[in-house]
């Protein structure tokens, strides 16, 4: 078992008849775990256009694995409210369109699944980190940010009031300011600091 014979990739074989090693795969098969017959599922398109529509029912809990993931892979540089303002595009990387543009606004589902999972301009895909029910999860999140931004009075239902202020013992804290904070370690060392803490002056 130890010092079987093997071949190593594209290494010429003299037992077939065509001295390739490396054999084709016989036409129609497909590995183990890779279907994939449900095309909507997997591409989020129906022909050539995106799809609009769940592939799957939308729960509770399909949102608030969207909203994990997004946080996670997405806010980075679309922000977790997906203004485009994440924290990446603070240090410098080109800044992603609002999800709460017009365009985007009317897009389909299947078009954030797709560029999920095909990329788009500076966006790499995330079709490896990302699996296809959580890219729909995180496609339906996204819709549910830009409705959040953009909901009206009309919308609500009958006999509920729409908050205008944060309920009694809720605190909004401002963003904070990542360009401008400084930490205990980046502050230079002050001589007054030092005198008011009864330290002295190292030479």
């Amino acid at each position: 078992m130890q010092n079987q014979p093997y071949y190593r990739p594209l290494r010429e074989s003299d037992f077939y008849a065509d001295k390739r090693s490396e054999r084709p795969l016989i036409q129609g098969t497909v590995a183990r775990g890779h279907l994939n017959a449900d095309t909507y599922f997997y591409t989020g398109k129906i022909g050539s256009n995106d799809g609009d529509y769940m592939p799957f029912p939308l729960t509770p809990e399909v949102m608030a694995r969207g909203q994990q993931r997004f946080n996670i892979y997405c806010a980075p540089c679309h922000s977790e409210l997906g203004d485009g303002n994440g924290m990446i595009v603070q240090r410098g990387y080109k800044r992603p369109p609002s999800y709460h543009i017009d365009r985007l606004r009317r897009a389909p589902l299947g078009y954030f699944f797709d560029v999920m999972t095909n990329g788009f301009g500076a966006m790499p895909d995330y079709a490896e980190q990302v699996t296809p029910a959580d890219r729909w999860a995180i496609a339906a999140y996204i819709r549910a940010l830009q409705l959040s931004q953009h909901a009206s009075a009309s919308g609500v239902p009958a006999g509920q009031q729409i908050a205008s202020t944060p309920p009694p013992g809720v605190i909004v804290t401002p963003p904070y300011d990542t360009q401008g904070a400084t930490t205990a370690a980046s502050t230079p060392h002050s001589d007054k600091a030092a005198a008011a803490t009864g330290g002295e002056k190292k030479q």
